[in-house]
């Protein structure tokens, strides 16, 4: 079974400091009320044929009664499957979740007979880096560039139709992968249909459909019952799953959500594996998101140092004021 590079490296937990937090602050994320989750969280819609991702995640915001959201990477109107949308204050993580690796199943039709042994042969060429030319209709500036893809496993073969799973860098074109299998055969061939499975830490298991979380809003409003909408809608911490994180003191958290940079002093445990310019997730003790950042040392640094900037920020998440104000980080 094939598996994201999130996936498979499990990261080891490093504790620079043992620390407590204190209670009177913040909350864990299974701790919020559904208006907190309705206003700061992601929902991940089975995406149906027909409307564009942007539509799906405006009747998602409307549904919800909010002022914006957001999709983590758009699917063509025919494509289904998969489409994560951040709601409320969360919007910003779908940037997150735009770089996060993709998995897609795709019927892929091709236009002659060829020998199912030389098909598998041509299909493993196509597993780990490849050049790709973006379609002329996409959001891409169309000139060659290498993207990669972790496996490419083929589900069923029925004569000219080829159902197989592949997990991709993000930015993979399936429509352009198929086009260049079919040239490589020799044959030509086309995506017939594509469904996306999996879009960084978000899969198949926690769908929900536009109706669903209809029916869920409904509940919640006519009768007070939440926990139909708490199973539909994820934490904003669960879209960031896939990144390495750092946790920090109590102390530290207010002026990180000022905007101020993550310092060495400040840092309680952290994820192995952190190397510089890596995008990490800061969070509290409490295991809530306060920011998404730029390291700027490695995670051995961030252990054994006791001075210097640990990361700079990207986006910050948590309120000022969450927890209490101090006068140096």
């Amino acid at each position: 079974m094939g598996e994201l590079p999130f996936e498979i490296k499990k990261r080891e937990l490093l504790v620079k400091r043992d620390s407590d937090t204190d209670s009177k602050f913040g909350k864990e994320p299974s701790e919020r009320s559904a208006d907190e989750i309705i206003c700061y969280g992601v929902v991940n819609i089975d995406k149906p044929a027909g409307p564009s991702s942007h539509q799906i995640s405006a009747y998602t915001r409307d549904i919800l009664g909010l002022k914006k959201a957001g999709h983590s990477g758009t699917l063509d109107p025919g494509v289904t499957g998969v489409l994560p949308v951040a709601v409320g204050n969360a919007t910003r993580v779908v940037q997150s979740l735009l770089t996060a690796g993709k998995e897609y199943v795709c019927l892929m039709r091709l236009h002659g007979d060829v020998d199912k042994g030389r098909l598998m042969q041509v299909l493993r060429k196509f597993v780990g880096n490849i050049r790709q030319l973006p379609p002329k209709k996409s959001a891409v500036k169309r000139q060659l560039r290498y993207r990669r893809v972790y496996y490419l496993e083929v589900l069923e073969v029925d004569g000219r139709d080829v159902l197989f799973k592949v997990g991709t860098e993000a930015g993979t074109y399936i429509r352009k992968l198929c086009h260049d299998i079919g040239e490589t055969l020799g044959i030509g061939a086309h995506m017939a249909e594509l469904r996306r499975t999996k879009a960084g830490p978000f899969q198949e298991d926690s769908l929900c459909t536009l109706q669903d979380l209809k029916d869920a809003l409904h509940f919640y409003k006519e009768d007070g019952e939440d926990k139909y909408l708490k199973k539909l809608i994820n934490s904003v911490e669960y879209a960031v799953q896939h990144l390495p994180k750092v946790w920090v003191l109590d102390t530290t958290v207010d002026a990180l959500c000022h905007g101020a940079t993550l310092k060495v002093p400040g840092i309680a445990k952290l994820h192995d594996g952190i190397e510089p310019d890596m995008k990490i997730a800061v969070m509290t003790l409490k295991d809530e998101l306060v920011m998404t950042a730029i390291a700027k040392l490695n995670s051995n640094k961030m252990l054994k140092d006791e001075k210097g900037v640990a990361a700079k920020p990207d986006q910050v998440f948590m309120k000022p004021e969450t927890y209490p104000k101090i006068e140096k980080v």
